[in-house]
């Protein structure tokens, strides 16, 4: 089984910047795929950032390319999202998820059988 616990939500202005984080727990196999999703009420949920454990790469949301930075600590089975330059629009619901490899095929939607409980991100001036 994999455990999946965020942090780091919060309220930041435009322009600001906040880091997530996901510590993970349970059976390596099933966490070869990680990555952020967030979900605006209404709307579905969309792939932010995904992370192939194993080697590292990483893909990115084109609306995110060039502002968040998705990295993994493994000594301490951690994933992170670092959010820069913030914009409202990137308010949301953000979750972690992980997979033992649905991302291999389809990066930018996969759907995830493990999910943290959530994070909320405000960008409001």
């Amino acid at each position: 089984q994999v455990q999946l616990v965020e942090s780091g939500g919060g309220s930041v202005r435009p322009g600001g910047s906040l880091r997530l984080s996901c510590a993970a727990s349970g059976y390596l196999y099933n966490r070869r795929c990680m990555g952020w999703f967030r979900q605006v009420p209404g709307k579905e949920r969309e792939a932010v950032a995904t992370i192939r454990s194993n080697v590292g790469t990483t893909y990115y949301t084109d609306s995110v390319k060039g502002r968040f930075t998705i990295s993994q600590d493994n000594a301490k089975n951690t994933l992170y999202l670092q959010m820069n330059s913030l914009k409202p629009e990137d308010t949301a619901m953000y979750y972690c998820a992980a997979d033992p490899g649905r991302c291999f095929s389809s990066p930018l939607s996969w759907q995830a059988n493990y999910w943290g409980q959530g994070t909320q991100v405000t960008v409001s001036s």
